[in-house]
């Protein structure tokens, strides 16, 4: 009996893994997942969780980075946005610290980084939109449209 407890006690210390419904929002300068699965309502405000991902080899102060998390919050009815914080995705999966993000609301224009989550939250996103379960594979297939982007006939 004390066996099956300490088994049970320990399954629940050991990290559970994060179940994600990574939707790809756009693809351009970064390649943007808006996580469906963290989405929140209260009436007419929407909550959702947003993966930014960046190009291998991007670095700061020496550490590789895969891109960072973004918590935004929408009115749906008032067409604003709100980003609330950003907390960077290190290559090896660790994330944060979480930075607040002090800029206003803003009103949402169609397109863009902004506008595309905006979508997604409020519920104007395509239903063929590409979907991931993983940050993992989310960095893995942001990367792959980036280099896309990037490839022959780049005009960078």
């Amino acid at each position: 009996m004390l066996a099956l407890l300490f088994a049970a006690a320990l399954q629940a210390a050991a990290p559970q893994p994060v179940d994600h419904d990574l939707v790809l929002s756009s693809v351009g300068r970064f390649a943007v997942f808006a996580d469906r699965a963290s989405l929140e309502r209260e009436g007419e405000v929407v909550t959702i969780r947003a993966l930014q991902v960046v190009e291998p080899g991007f670095e700061a102060g020496g550490r590789a980075y895969a891109g960072g998390w973004s918590n935004w919050r929408f009115d749906c009815a008032a067409r604003t946005g709100d980003r609330l914080d950003f907390a960077s995705l290190a290559e090896d999966g660790t994330e944060g610290p979480a930075t607040p993000d002090a800029t206003p609301p803003a009103p949402v224009s169609p397109g863009g980084d902004m506008g595309d989550l905006f979508d997604i939250a409020c519920g104007e996103a395509a239903a063929e939109a590409e979907v991931v379960t993983s940050a993992a594979a989310a960095v893995s297939r942001g990367r792959a449209l980036l280099a896309e982007l990037d490839g022959p006939g780049s005009t960078d």
